[in-house]
């Protein structure tokens, strides 16, 4: 079974200013990638769904 390719959006968490973009690509089965907007070369950071899910539960507590 082939996997799909990454669906990025810019993730809600980014700033409306627009100088602190991160993309989210949460369409894979196994992983969550996060990546800069402004530097895709850079590579993206994995992380588990389950880390994902607690890290944006986290975030809108604080929001």
């Amino acid at each position: 079974m082939n996997e799909p390719e990454p669906t990025w959006r810019t993730s809600s968490y980014s700033s409306a200013g627009g100088d602190n973009c991160v993309e989210v690509a949460d369409n894979l089965l196994d992983r969550v990638l996060v990546r800069d907007t402004k530097d895709h070369g850079a590579g993206a950071l994995a992380v588990a769904p389950s880390a994902w899910a607690a890290f944006t539960s986290f975030a809108a507590e604080r929001a």
